[in-house]
């Protein structure tokens, strides 16, 4: 298990898979309830039939948009896995990408996927790496023109070169299944509109909402010994003005982060953040409040 102070998460082990755990009441995450997937699965063992699936579907509304309460779902805030911090996009709009794909199956199947859903294999669905959850994606495999549209429900793969890990049955569609990785086009649609996807009917998307707008900080630095997070804390405040002490109580270790301005736009605290770091804070990173 790893803690990511800087990040507000825990990361452990569970089945060869990293799982992160997020310490505010906030959607499970990968940053959460667990269940990142981080590679492809090539065995195909006996199993009980998959179990039905609870996640929401093409016809129902997606999660909504930061209220005035300025709260981020916490599938939205960066995470850090084996050392390297991700941040997802606050929106999927224009996203288009071309990379490796590769599948994830029996070995999660029945698990918790990064936004509290139990993974069914059988369902159209992907990890990605930073999309905002319940995006539709169109993905289109390079190597024999197969085209699907599938959800984005979980965090991955977390293997270099890959851009995004299939369901089974993705990948079955797909013709990935045998191989294991091909090259894919990831076209982001947005979110299916309520009603839509009936048989017969083409579906409509619109944009999934953006996450820039918010409560948002910079974090400089994240202590143990709290003296010394008052003390950086104390010294940034004659040059910076609002300056936080944040605990963080992990469970076996308590933490202090110190945050560093409070801004209401994504944009405005990554021009915060590299004032910071000009001024010594190499460290430094906006973060959601």
């Amino acid at each position: 298990m790893w803690l990511n102070p800087s990040g507000g998460g825990i990361l452990h082990r569970q089945g060869g898979r990293a799982c992160f755990t997020w310490l505010a009441p906030c959607l499970a995450l990968a940053l959460f309830l667990g269940g990142l997937p981080g590679c492809a699965s090539r065995q195909d063992t006996q199993l009980p039939p998959p179990r039905k699936y609870s996640g929401p579907g093409p016809g129902e509304t997606p999660p909504p948009a930061p209220g005035k309460s300025g709260k981020v779902p916490g599938t939205q805030r960066p995470y850090t896995i084996q050392g390297k911090t991700y941040r997802p996009l606050p929106s999927a709009e224009g996203y288009h990408e071309r990379g490796i794909a590769s599948w994830y199956g029996p070995n999660f199947h029945g698990k918790r996927t990064s936004n509290g859903e139990q993974y069914n294999m059988e369902s159209l669905t992907a990890a990605h790496k930073t999309l905002p959850m319940d995006t539709w994606v169109e993905v289109t495999n390079q190597e024999n023109g197969r085209q699907l549209v599938l959800r984005i429900n979980d965090r991955g793969p977390f293997v270099d070169g890959r851009i995004i890990d299939l369901s089974k049955a993705a990948a079955r569609d797909l013709g990935v299944l045998g191989k294991g990785t091909a090259l894919v086009e990831v076209k982001a649609l947005g979110y299916r509109q309520m009603g839509t996807g009936v048989a017969g009917k083409p579906a409509v998307y619109v944009p999934p909402p953006s996450y820039d707008t918010g409560t948002f900080t910079v974090q400089v630095g994240a202590f143990t010994n709290t003296a010394n997070a008052q003390r950086l804390a104390a010294k940034l405040r004659p040059q910076w003005g609002t300056v936080s002490v944040v605990r963080y109580d992990r469970g076996d270790a308590v933490f202090h982060r110190v945050w560093v301005g409070k801004v209401s736009r994504l944009e405005e605290a990554k021009a915060l953040q590299e004032r910071l770091r000009a001024a010594g804070q190499d460290k430094a990173f906006a973060v959601a409040w």
